[in-house]
């Protein structure tokens, strides 16, 4: 195939600092949380909130986003880990065939989704004198931004990559993982389409939440998010290689987009009902 007809993927592992190299992907995570606990200070800011309660709500997050992601992903891609390797599913190392520190590698947006309504429900029944709709309409704003970060790193691990494709955007992933994702051609970019949606979803996210009054219905913006972060991900599937072992594959459609189908089915039901949920005042 003629080199100008594709792009060549090759970066280093992250940045070194003496002895110590700071991965890309580790980097983005972040740069995610960061901006993510930035955001929601603007907005407890300008809803009135006690913004002390941003600490708490920053460790509720983080520890959803970590277990939840890691937990689905060996729940909907890995299972056999639970038998052949039980301390790699809950820690940042391997023990078979040898030792390794590995970091957290296999983290599944559906995990972490699921793990996030867990903890924001715990959050609002302890610290939260409003209703668990109030914090998802918000929360969602960083989480869109922050999945962007997170698919940039996927980009610079040259993992959760394309099918083959000789368009002129295509990518040679030199870094891919052979024995996982096969021969070594040009692919789909399928971590930066996602990133791409992503991008989007916030800027419209962020125009719903300051110019318009749809943050008035409980649940509307939430029930919104659902529907396009989950219908961008089920798009993006028919670009994407299989992840792990596909467990669910069904009239066409792979593991990730049968996962997605339930949460875009809420998001439709949430939006449309939001019209009989009007916030008024702070729930006592």
């Amino acid at each position: 195939m003629n080199q100008l007809l594709y792009i060549t993927w090759d970066p280093s592992l992250g940045i070194s600092i003496g002895s110590f190299t700071l991965r890309f992907y580790s980097l983005m995570y972040v740069i995610a949380f960061g901006l993510g606990f930035y955001l929601m200070d603007f907005i407890f800011k300008k809803d009135k909130e006690d913004r002390k309660l941003l600490d708490p709500l920053f460790i509720y997050m983080f520890l959803a986003v970590i277990i939840g992601a890691r937990l689905g992903h060996v729940l909907f891609y890995q299972k056999q880990l639970f038998i052949q390797d039980p301390l790699a599913v809950f820690l940042p190392i391997r023990t078979k065939p040898y030792f390794e520190f590995t970091g957290y590698s296999g983290l599944a947006s559906h995990g972490a989704a699921i793990g996030i309504l867990i903890s924001l429900y715990l959050f609002t029944r302890k610290y939260l004198k409003r209703s668990l709709y109030w914090i998802l309409d918000r929360i969602v704003i960083p989480v869109s931004i922050g999945g962007m970060f997170i698919r940039f790193g996927n980009f610079f691990n040259s993992e959760i990559i394309g099918k083959p494709s000789s368009l002129p955007w295509a990518v040679l992933f030199i870094q891919q993982d052979t024995d996982e994702y096969g021969s070594l051609v040009p692919r789909h970019p399928s971590q930066l389409y996602e990133a791409l949606g992503y991008l989007l979803l916030f800027i419209s996210l962020m125009y719903i939440y300051l110019k318009t009054d749809k943050k008035r219905y409980s649940g509307w913006i939430f029930g919104y998010f659902l529907i396009v972060l989950f219908g961008i991900r089920f798009l993006v599937e028919f670009f994407k290689e299989p992840q792990g072992k596909e467990y669910i594959n069904w009239l066409g459609l792979n593991t990730g987009q049968w996962l997605s189908v339930p949460f875009i089915a809420a998001g439709i039901y949430i939006l449309v009902t939001a019209k009989n949920r009007i916030y008024t005042s702070k729930a006592k």
